[in-house]
């Protein structure tokens, strides 16, 4: 049984404000070159291309929350702390975003990019796990939920096959990255779909 523990409302606008304070600080790591040559100003393009890839990561990731929160009822303990732990890692991109534009693309760079992002999707697909519970026993949820989790399956998949060939191109795990952000750029229809089936 589901037990009430706060409004969604509540929990919705405090992940607002984390997601907030997240891109801030992403923003803020974007240094002003020193120099005024173009040189100076093109050395930083991976600082650039890394912010950049995060940025939409996390927007996406935004979105999809939303839509994601739209349609629930309750939220219970196991929503509450599944949201906090996702949280935590998305926290962290701003870290790993940084390190892989100072380090200018190293392959330990990478592989440690790529490995937040799949802690991330891990700790979502909690989330999206500990929402479901309420819904338990809606076949059309359900299979609109399995449906979408195995879009959320391969993209795991994809960042975590692709950390270790950051050691054949440290590349590999940022493209990785971007087409799973390419494939989520807009909410997954079943969000919508369920709630009016609902």
């Amino acid at each position: 049984m589901i037990k009430h523990v706060m409004g969604k409302s509540r929990v919705e606008a405090f992940t607002d404000g984390v997601i907030a304070i997240i891109v801030t600080i992403m923003v803020l790591e974007l240094k002003v070159p020193h120099g005024g040559d173009p040189s100076a100003f093109l050395a930083l393009w991976p600082t650039f291309v890394a912010y950049a890839i995060s940025f939409i990561t996390v927007a996406i990731y935004w979105v999809n929350h939303h839509q994601l929160f739209h349609q629930a009822r309750e939220i219970d303990h196991a929503v509450l702390w599944a949201n906090i732990f996702w949280l935590f890692f998305l926290s962290l991109i701003p870290f790993f975003t940084a390190y892989l534009g100072e380090s200018h693309l190293t392959s330990f760079a990478a592989m440690l990019y790529g490995g937040i992002m799949t802690a991330v999707a891990l700790a979502y697909l909690g989330l999206r796990f500990a929402l479901a519970r309420e819904f338990a026993g809606d076949s059309v949820y359900h299979a609109a939920y399995c449906a979408a989790s195995k879009k959320h399956y391969v993209s795991i998949a994809a960042y975590v096959v692709t950390i270790p060939l950051a050691l054949v191109h440290p590349y590999i795990p940022v493209a990785a990255v971007l087409l799973v952000a390419a494939a989520y750029f807009l909410p997954d229809a079943w969000v919508g779909e369920t709630e009016t089936a609902a």
